[in-house]
């Protein structure tokens, strides 16, 4: 599976990058998640509730970031295992370019599903990431622009109806990263 994406987050460049390296802040984006430990400055571990199509499972996820150029990107490779609803194993490169207020976040995925997963197809396997990818940009957009105004962001189990998978991380980025998108991927 690959995919590719970009989004427009309301905040300068160093702003993103320090909030895609925040652990609380990615926990609290990515749909589903339960919980997101930073191991290191290169390492994290995930876990998040999941549901595509007919699958419903558990994912538990480690996500290793590399190639790291602070503030503008990085590579993330990670391995996600949700039990009998399936694996995936994937890589996810992630650019950020300011332009003016406004940082824009591009990625590139590729991902290998096994399992039930890998049976439900293509088709819903990557509806499902995108719509996931929109929750986690949309949140992720809230909590660093509320951020930077000193408000109080929701948490994403109040703004998030389904819970989703980790890509993916995203991340501190997880798809991401953690990223949803991101996160999904690499945890679908």
């Amino acid at each position: 599976m690959e995919m590719t994406g970009e989004y427009r987050i309301p905040a300068p460049i160093e702003t993103v990058w320090e909030a895609l390296n925040n652990p609380e802040i990615l926990a609290r984006a990515v749909p589903g998640c339960e919980e997101i430990d930073k191991l290191s400055d290169t390492e994290m571990t995930a876990t998040v509730s999941a549901k595509v199509g007919p699958v419903k499972a558990k994912f538990k996820g480690t996500v290793t970031l590399s190639d790291i150029d602070a503030p503008n990107g990085y590579t993330l490779t990670g391995e996600g295992k949700g039990g009998v609803a399936g694996f995936a194993k994937g890589t996810a490169r992630v650019s950020l370019v300011a332009d003016g207020d406004v940082t824009i976040l591009s990625y590139e995925v590729e991902a290998k599903v096994g399992g039930k997963l890998a049976q439900i197809g293509s088709r819903l396997i990557d509806s499902t990431a995108k719509k996931l990818a929109g929750e986690f940009f949309g949140t992720f957009s809230e909590i660093v622009g509320a951020e930077r105004l000193g408000e109080v962001a929701p948490a994403a189990a109040e703004t998030t109806s389904e819970p989703g998978l980790l890509q993916k991380p995203t991340t501190w980025i997880a798809i991401g990263v953690v990223i949803a998108a991101i996160a999904y991927s690499l945890l679908a």
